[in-house]
């Protein structure tokens, strides 16, 4: 990736509320509001441009966070039908262009592919009932419209939500880390946006008697979720995931309380610690 300057506009001045950013040679602008601040964001001109929008929330039942993607020719008009008829989210992004200039057709076809894209990543789950259908674009167009996608994802991590950010560059990287335990044996390494345990991992069995209700709840979401299945007497890992943790990482592996700085170590017996925060 190459390096980029975003410039982020707060326009009540808070840093957690109305966001609004773009890359200020760029047709495409990002707008991040809560929630609550739906009527404040209505007097923003923007969100009644027609683009495409993003839901993002959490289920207390999804292992990932959620995210509903949609578009609309009066994005703030969609958005307000979700606010009264789906509960999980929280914050909402919308992407569109500066001056207005997207069609019904380009939305369309921005929502197929995001969805596309997202399911695919696998970062957020999608609350999507249905999928979108590609419409018919000339070439051209299309491609234009990828450029624009390859904007609106950087603008979209930069704002919190790295939904089309590849989990990792290859498992060959010199910076991968190894929790094992009795039964348990798995690689990960330390990100942006947590600790990533990698597809294939195996974790003990049965929590200690002092695993404590956190480590219980989150290993069973996993399960429920098909991330965490077992095979053999362990549990191994059906995917890439990404803890919020080195910590909540190994607890998971170790299914015990763990302090994933120590417990995460190089083949040489370094620890996360040694190498990361010493």
């Amino acid at each position: 990736m190459k390096p980029q300057t975003i410039q982020i506009f707060l326009p009540d001045g808070s840093p957690t509320s109305i966001k609004e950013a773009e890359i200020t040679n760029r047709l495409i602008k990002a707008i991040l509001f809560p929630r609550n601040k739906i009527q404040e964001v209505s007097k923003r001109e923007m969100v009644h441009f027609t683009g495409i929008y993003f839901l993002f929330g959490s289920d207390e039942f999804e292992a990932n966070p959620k995210v509903y993607i949609g578009e609309g020719e009066n994005c703030f008009k969609r958005i307000q039908s979700h606010n009264r008829n789906k509960d999980f989210w929280t914050h909402c992004v919308i992407i569109t262009t500066k001056t207005d200039e997207y069609t019904k057709t380009d939305v369309k076809f921005l929502e197929h592919y995001c969805l596309e894209i997202a399911e695919k990543i696998n970062r957020f789950k999608t609350d999507n009932d249905t999928g979108s259908k590609k419409p018919s674009l000339s070439e051209s167009r299309e491609y234009d419209l990828l450029d624009n996608f390859e904007t609106a994802k950087i603008l979209i991590a930069t704002l919190g939500y790295p939904i089309f950010q590849e989990k990792r560059i290859s498992k060959a990287s010199k910076d991968l880390f190894q929790c094992k335990g009795k039964d348990a044996f798995a690689k990960g390494e330390l990100i942006d946006d947590g600790f990533l345990v990698f597809k294939g991992g195996k974790c003990n069995l049965k929590e200690s008697k002092t695993a404590g209700s956190w480590i219980i709840n989150m290993r069973n979401k996993l399960i429920e979720n098909n991330i965490l299945k077992e095979e053999k007497g362990v549990y191994v890992f059906q995917s890439d995931y990404i803890f919020n943790s080195p910590s909540a990482a190994a607890g998971t592996i170790l299914a015990r309380r763990a302090n994933g700085w120590i417990e995460w170590k190089k083949n040489d017996g370094k620890t996360l610690d040694e190498l990361k925060r010493k």
